[in-house]
C-alpha cells in the first residue's frame, strides 16, 4: 500500500509498505478515507520530538471503513464506518474508567514507532487499529467524513481546552492561537456559553475566521493586546487563557495576560525543557494551569452524542486537500502556510 512515512528531519516520503494484518484478536483493520496532518506531527517533523524510527507511517487523525476483523472483535465488522482518536485505549484500566483514556496503561499513540515497537499511523491505505472494540467510535452516516475526522482530534482537544479553563458566559477569555485547535477552541468555548472571547494570532487571516466563529480578533503585531484586555477587564487581565500553540512565547504571554486567581489551560504540545515563568510568577498570579493530552475518546464519544459536533461548521477550515503522492507538499504547505493554509488533509 501506499504511505508517507518518517525519513529524517524534514523529510516526508511516499513509499509502498506492506498493508496492515491483524496480530491480536481484538484487532481490525480500517481502510482509511480521509486522514489528516495535524500540529503535532510537526514536532516530528522538525525533529523537536526525537526518538520516532525512520520508515515509520506518520500520522494519528484519520476516518474510514473496517475491512477485516479479529475473532474477538464485537462492536464493528466489515463495512462499519469509524472515527478513530489518536490514542488506543483498553476501556478497563483506571484510567479508562475515569474518562483519562489518552493514558490508558496499555495504550499507543498512532504514527509512533520507537526502536521496532508501537504503532504506524494514518497517512495511508490502511491501519491496523488495536483493541478496536474500546477504540474506534461509530460514525453515522449523518455525519461527514471531515467532521468525524476533527473530532477525532483536533474538535475534541478544543473541547478540552474550553472544559480546562472553566467557561461560562461570565467570564472575560484569551485564546492564544488561531491554528486548527485554536479555531475548535473558539467554537468550544462559545459553546461553553462564552461571550467576552479575544482570540490572538499574527495571521490576518486566521484571525478573520476567528471572528466568523464568534471571537474578537487581535493580532499582538499591530495592536496592543495587553492593552485591550486589562481594558474590557478593569484592569484586572482575562479569567482564563486558552494557550494552543505550545511555545515558551505563547506561554509567557498567558501569563501576562492573566488576571490573579485565573486559570491557564494549555494543550499545545510542549517541547521545551523549562517553563516560560518561574514558581514564584505561579505563586504571585494564584496561578491554577492545566496542561495535557485530550482523552479524545472520552470526548468523541460525549460530543457526539450531546449532538454538539452537529451544530457547528468545523469542517470550514480545512482549506487544503492533497493525495498520498503529494504528501511532501502537503507537509511543506502546511507547516509554511503555504496559501493561507490552515488545515491540510490526505485523500488515500
Amino acid at each position: 500500500m501506499q504511505a508517507l512515512t518518517f525519513g529524517g528531519i524534514e523529510q516526508i516520503v511516499c513509499q509502498s509498505v506492506s498493508e496492515p494484518q491483524i496480530l491480536e484478536q481484538g484487532d481490525v483493520i480500517v481502510q482509511i478515507t480521509l486522514s489528516g496532518i495535524c500540529g503535532s506531527d510537526l514536532h516530528v517533523y522538525h525533529g523537536r520530538e526525537a526518538g520516532i524510527d525512520e520508515g515509520t507511517v506518520m500520522g494519528h487523525e484519520f476516518v474510514g471503513t473496517v475491512v477485516d476483523t479479529g475473532k474477538t472483535v464485537k462492536k464493528f465488522y466489515k463495512g462499519s464506518r469509524v472515527l478513530s482518536p489518536f490514542t488506543t485505549s483498553c476501556g478497563e484500566c483506571f484510567y479508562c474508567r475515569i474518562g483519562l483514556t489518552c493514558r490508558c496503561e496499555k495504550g499507543d499513540l498512532f504514527g509512533w514507532v520507537q526502536n521496532g515497537h508501537g504503532l504506524h499511523g494514518a497517512q495511508a491505505q490502511y491501519i491496523r487499529v488495536p483493541m478496536a472494540d474500546t477504540t474506534l467510535v461509530p460514525l453515522s452516516n449523518d455525519i461527514s467524513e471531515e467532521k468525524g475526522l476533527l473530532l477525532g482530534d483536533i474538535f475534541s482537544t478544543g473541547y478540552f481546552c474550553a472544559e480546562n479553563a472553566g467557561v461560562n458566559n461570565k467570564g472575560t477569555y484569551v485564546i492564544i492561537g488561531c491554528g486548527p485547535v485554536g479555531l475548535m477552541t473558539i467554537l468550544a468555548a462559545k459553546d461553553l456559553g462564552a461571550e467576552n472571547l479575544f482570540a490572538l494570532d499574527h495571521s490576518n487571516e486566521r484571525l478573520q475566521m476567528a471572528k466568523e466563529f464568534g471571537a474578537i480578533p487581535l493580532n499582538p503585531l499591530t495592536t496592543d493586546a495587553r492593552s485591550i484586555i486589562l481594558n474590557a477587564t478593569n484592569d484586572r487581565g482575562a479569567d482564563a487563557i486558552m494557550e494552543v500553540v505550545g511555545s515558551p512565547d505563547a506561554l509567557r504571554l498567558a501569563i501576562d495576560l492573566l488576571r490573579p486567581g485565573g486559570t491557564i489551560s494549555s494543550v499545545g504540545v510542549h517541547t521545551a525543557k523549562n517553563f516560560s515563568f518561574s514558581p514564584g510568577e505561579a505563586y504571585d498570579k494564584n496561578l491554577v494551569y492545566k496542561i495535557g493530552r485530550c482523552p479524545a475518546h472520552y470526548y468523541a464519544g460525549k460530543l457526539l452524542k450531546e449532538q454538539i459536533i452537529q451544530r457547528y461548521p468545523v469542517e470550514k477550515i480545512i482549506t487544503h486537500h492533497f493525495g498520498l503522492t503529494d504528501g511532501a507538499r502537503a507537509y511543506e504547505v502546511f507547516d509554511k502556510k503555504i496559501d493561507n493554509c490552515i488545515k491540510a488533509v490526505l485523500h488515500p
